[in-house]
């Protein structure tokens, strides 16, 4: 499968411009997407999910226009947001069911047996008959999860999808992830760095609604190799230093400000040359986007 999303612009009513001519090539596997709160994220994946019209631009999966063939479309699609709701009344399992039925599983027996096997993996079926309402807010993120990968859906879309996940539970959902990511595209919405480093091989980062980069995780750390500065400092000095150098990050430890800087040579004043790794990438573009609105 190839997702490609070409040139695609939303400005909502109140005059908030959420995306702002983005081009993306997707194919299968994991693909990252980092951004602030408010960045575009979500305005992004809302329109992939057929919720919501772009002004312009187009979104083809394969061949089938994403933006004027919703219903094929969601019949291919498991999506969750970030804030996921259920029917409080009803069962995980029958609820479940229903899903795979809109889905497109019509076959009852294959159905039970898809359904039971969605909610083992997510770690619910000793909880399969009692209501989602009843349920504590980590079981409803994994019931969301388990409603998202049901189907064998060709493009999955996940907002935030670790949010009241333990450690354990968040491993066992990425692990789920990374093998269906083999043979679908999974576009993955976090905060967390880390875990588009260790799991996609493609991410974007997304600032005031435009892509700032593109690429491969290794190939964005490779690029700011030789060019990243560390240093500690009192608290009251950060001012200074963020007149005096590009200061990309702050990280307070034992009582002392660490510092982070992009610097193209050697800044002396004590500042000491560390490795690179995706937060330096990520912040370096972030902050490079505010200075650019500024």
């Amino acid at each position: 499968m190839k997702l490609v999303i070409n040139n695609l612009s939303k400005t909502y009513s109140n005059g908030v411009r959420a995306l702002n001519q983005v081009s993306l090539k997707l194919n299968n596997g994991l693909f990252g997407l980092l951004g602030p709160n408010g960045a575009g994220k979500s305005s992004l994946m809302r329109t992939i999910a057929t919720l919501q019209e772009a002004d312009s631009g187009s979104i083809l999966l394969d061949d089938l226009d994403v933006l004027r063939n919703k219903t094929d479309v969601r019949q291919l699609l498991g999506y969750l947001p970030q804030d996921f709701g259920v029917y409080p009344k009803i069962s995980a399992e029958r609820l479940l069911d229903h899903i795979a039925l809109l889905k497109g599983v019509g076959n009852t027996a294959e159905r039970k047996a898809l359904v039971d096997a969605m909610l083992a993996q997510v770690n619910l079926y000793t909880e399969r008959k009692k209501q989602l309402g009843t349920f504590s807010g980590g079981m409803k993120q994994r019931f969301g999860i388990a409603q998202a990968l049901i189907g064998n859906p060709r493009l999955i879309i996940v907002d935030e999808p670790t949010a009241g996940l333990d450690p354990a539970e968040r491993n066992r959902f990425y692990n789920l992830l990374s093998q269906m990511g083999e043979n679908t595209i999974v576009i993955l919405s976090t905060h967390i760095v880390e875990d588009v480093s260790t799991l996609c091989s493609n991410f974007a980062i997304i600032s005031q609604g435009e892509v700032r980069y593109w690429g491969e995780p290794d190939d964005a750390v490779k690029a700011l190799h030789g060019v990243i500065f560390s240093k500690a400092i009192a608290l009251t000095e950060l001012d200074h230093y963020k007149n005096k150098y590009a200061v990309i990050s702050t990280q307070l430890k034992t009582g002392k400000l660490y510092i982070r800087i992009n610097a193209e040579a050697e800044p002396g004043d004590g500042f000491v040359p560390v490795n690179a790794n995706l937060e330096d990438v990520y912040f370096s573009h972030i902050s490079k986007s505010l200075l650019h609105v500024r």
